[in-house]
């Protein structure tokens, strides 16, 4: 099952959470410098030295500050109206962050956010879609999946989707 919650996703305790990343993965406005902001200044140390990560990508390093005991850094696309492959950039990075997910072990819970919401523009609603498609799909290799929503329409469109 999914857990749709409206929360501040950096006080999940959960084994990790998806972070809205940027490509240079090095903290920055929104959800991505929140998280950054509660883990510590050791996450961007631990991130940048991985990046520069591509739209649609996804990296993983420790959770430091946070409950959560790792971080999966997806960057998503920026909305330039959709003709550019941002549904596809987007699915990307959900599908890869489960995908790493997967590959270790020891998570069995995970959070995400609204993806490529915020700055980035994309639509909320298609957003919504998309990430709960991808959810629905990767359930089943999970304890806990949740989608971790700041803001009360995000939350709307994603507990209004699931009806």
């Amino acid at each position: 099952m999914i857990e749709i919650i409206q929360s501040d996703i950096t006080t999940l305790d959960v084994d990790a959470i998806v972070n809205a990343a940027n490509p240079s993965l090095g903290g920055g406005g929104g959800v991505d410098g929140a998280i950054h902001r509660a883990a510590g200044p050791a996450l961007a140390r631990a991130a940048t030295q991985l990046g520069p990560c591509a739209h649609g990508g996804a990296v993983i390093t420790p959770a430091f500050g946070l409950k959560a005991r790792f971080v999966i850094h997806a960057v998503g696309p920026i909305w330039y109206g959709g003709n550019r492959g941002e549904p596809e950039f987007l699915r990307s990075a959900y599908e890869r962050a489960f995908q790493i997910a997967r590959e270790h072990e020891e998570i069995r819970s995970i959070a995400f956010p609204a993806i490529s919401t915020g700055v980035y523009g994309f639509p909320k609603k298609l957003a919504a879609e998309i990430a709960l498609g991808a959810m629905s799909a990767n359930e089943s290799d999970f304890d806990r999946i949740i989608a971790c929503l700041f803001d009360d329409e995000n939350f709307a469109l994603y507990a209004g989707a699931t009806r």
